[in-house]
């Protein structure tokens, strides 16, 4: 693959783009952003080689959207639409139920594989971008069966240059089970940074006692609105059942402290951790 389409390069985009880069020195980048200083930035950081626009997709050997997801549902079909009958589309939206329905009946579904690489950090902007970022993550691909079998190798091959591990799940899954890991978390660190921020009106010196355990809870809190507004109105349904799930828990513990149940709230923290165990297996 020699033409690379990078639309939206921010932190996901511009960091594919770095390693694809890294991996091939060969391949000539092209960057489609609605946002002007982000293509001068990325240009400056040589992130990509050159600005283009849609009318340029029919050259393109891969597409990569990586944009907000509400947004990337409006686009994917006009995308397909420009793209050759040899373009590989990926998407790298952190919701695959609604993409994948979009375009289910579209003449070039066989061009598009869904993928979720399970990556970043609390940052944006091409200036967040990496190298290296998807090295050991876990990708994980929808549908892989809807995609062109010469199109999947292709992707394969990319995913396999850049050091990921695949699974693969049907879009349903993906997102019940990434509303718990991923939304959940976002979630929980923006809620937390606004409960403390709301007390240091008043306790001016709260941030002052700040550690690192606080910093590193409240480090999604710092990630864009406008990318997980979009993800939290299309995962609705899911991140409402985690989040029922995870009250009831947050309401048992405060029950157990207002009953000076300190026996429960040991076990229950000795139970949970667990969690280790899992998390130092996938490490």
């Amino acid at each position: 693959m020699k033409n690379i389409y990078v639309i939206g390069v921010g932190l996901i985009g511009g960091s594919l783009a770095l390693d694809i880069k890294n991996k091939n020195q060969n391949v000539q980048i092209y960057g489609i952003d609605s946002n002007p200083d982000h293509l001068n930035e990325a240009l400056d950081l040589n992130i990509i080689d050159q600005e283009a626009s849609y009318t340029d997709l029919s050259n393109a050997d891969l597409i990569i959207l990586a944009i907000p997801v509400d947004v990337a549902v409006i686009e994917l079909p006009k995308i397909l639409d420009h793209s050759s009958d040899n373009t590989l589309v990926i998407d790298v939206g952190s919701t695959k139920s609604d993409i994948c329905k979009r375009i289910e009946n579209h003449s070039k579904r066989r061009n598009f594989l869904a993928m979720h690489p399970i990556a970043g950090t609390e940052y944006s902007g091409p200036r967040a971008a990496i190298l290296n970022l998807f090295k050991n993550k876990t990708n994980i691909i929808c549908e892989v069966e809807k995609t062109a079998f010469k199109l999947q190798e292709k992707a394969l091959q990319l995913f396999s240059d850049l050091g990921m591990r695949i699974r693969y799940m049907n879009p349903e899954a993906h997102d019940k089970h990434i509303a718990y890991v991923s939304h959940l978390s976002h979630i929980s660190s923006f809620m937390l940074g606004k409960t403390v921020i709301e007390k240091e009106k008043n306790e001016r010196d709260i941030f002052d006692m700040a550690g690192s355990g606080f910093e590193s809870t409240v480090r999604l809190a710092k990630s864009s609105p406008e990318m997980w507004t979009p993800i939290f109105k299309q995962n609705k349904h899911n991140v409402i059942e985690t989040l029922e799930e995870y009250i009831q828990n947050l309401v048992r513990f405060k029950t157990a402290m207002e009953t000076d149940d300190f026996d429960e709230i040991f076990n229950e923290m000795k139970n949970t951790n667990h969690i280790k165990d899992i998390l130092n297996g996938i490490a």
